[in-house]
């Protein structure tokens, strides 16, 4: 049987493998005026790789949305889809995300390695760090919660600690998820889909009857989600989500907001994380890193934490009932200075990341 592959079919794969060799995190088709660019997202910079003619770029746009399964007739909303497919051996799944913008319809696409996995004892750049974290997972109930922006490794930071426990403790690990982003078989995954009427807060209260010993929410962005999340917690079950915050404390006073009461918080929260990913310094280059360089596209980032547990929890929690109460526990901040000093990171993320978390709390 003779396969036929069209030219715009040729032009998404070789966008597609061109990232992927590249170790890019995302690809950005954007329209403009006269012609379209197309980016990709290595570490926490754009870099152009080819521009397109305009036609080119609506049928490509076109091509991927089909292939996810969404609708290509529609241009005028967002719309969001996924693709599993296979590069250099390797699965790839692919998260589109369409926008519509004054120059026509824009698309990013979040490659998700299927089958990387960052090994245990590299998930922080400071290893003392990672046996903190696994040491939180031996509470056998009680709520921790990983805060940090979009891009921060969250994702990644649970599941290398959910497959380590699933191993270790072998305990009954059921996550819910919008969406799925990878595949593991350690532990049992939950879609979410507010069309069937699988919500946040409906699949919970399906996972509670169960059996689960370890819950994994994707993340707590609702009263409803996190009333329910502390509930599960306060009935004998750990409890693992994420949430949008600057920092380690933001996550106290966003449960509050939530509605959930400073008691259930104080009986259930074990601990609090915020964490950034930092480009490290190259063990070769003094300045930026050449295509041509060993490291290029290796060993590039590492994962930061800040952790708030413990005492400086209890601390934290009376200053934000208004009790006047000193903690200190080592910030983002701190530990961002800490990795400068001893030539880990480049002093450029001190800059970007420190200004950010310092400014927008």
């Amino acid at each position: 049987m003779l396969l036929i592959v069209s030219a715009i079919e040729i032009l998404a794969n070789r966008i597609i493998t061109d990232a992927t060799r590249n170790q890019a995190t995302d690809i950005h088709i954007v329209p403009r005026k006269k012609d379209t660019l197309v980016q990709i997202r290595l570490t926490n910079k754009l870099i152009p790789r080819l521009t397109l003619p305009k036609d080119e770029c609506d049928r490509l746009i076109s091509h991927f949305k089909f292939t996810a399964n969404m609708d290509i007739g529609e241009r005028r909303r967002p719309q969001n889809g996924a693709i599993v497919c296979e590069v250099d051996g390797q699965l790839m799944g692919l998260r589109l995300s369409t926008l519509p913008s004054n120059n026509r319809e824009s698309l990013v696409i979040r490659l998700l390695p299927q089958q990387e996995q960052i090994p245990f004892h590299q998930l922080s750049l400071f290893p003392s760090m990672t046996r903190k974290l696994l040491a939180l997972l031996k509470h056998a109930h009680g709520l921790i919660i990983f805060t940090g922006p979009t891009g921060s490794g969250k994702t990644t930071t649970l599941y290398s600690l959910l497959n380590e426990t699933a191993h270790l403790f072998h305990r009954n690990v059921i996550t819910l998820e919008d969406p799925i982003e990878k595949n593991y078989d350690s532990v049992l995954q939950v879609q979410v889909n507010e069309k069937a009427g699988v919500t946040y807060a409906a699949g919970l209260k399906a996972i509670l009857r169960h059996d689960p010993d370890i819950i994994m929410v994707g993340e707590i962005r609702d009263a409803e989600t996190a009333k329910i999340a502390v509930r599960a917690a306060l009935t004998g079950h750990l409890v693992l989500s994420t949430m949008h915050t600057r920092n380690a404390l933001g996550a106290v006073y966003r449960l509050h907001e939530f509605g959930v009461n400073w008691l259930e918080v104080e009986q259930t929260l074990i601990a609090v994380t915020a964490q950034r990913l930092v480009e490290l310094t190259c063990p070769f280059c003094k300045e930026e890193c050449s295509p041509y360089c060993y490291s290029y596209g290796r060993w590039k980032r590492a994962s930061v934490f800040e952790l708030l547990s413990g005492r400086n929890l209890s601390a934290a929690m009376k200053a934000a009932k208004g009790v006047n109460v000193e903690s200190h526990y080592r910030t983002i901040k701190e530990v961002i200075k800490k990795g400068i000093a001893l030539g880990y990171i480049k002093e450029s993320e001190y800059e970007r990341l420190v200004y950010d978390h310092e400014t927008t709390t």
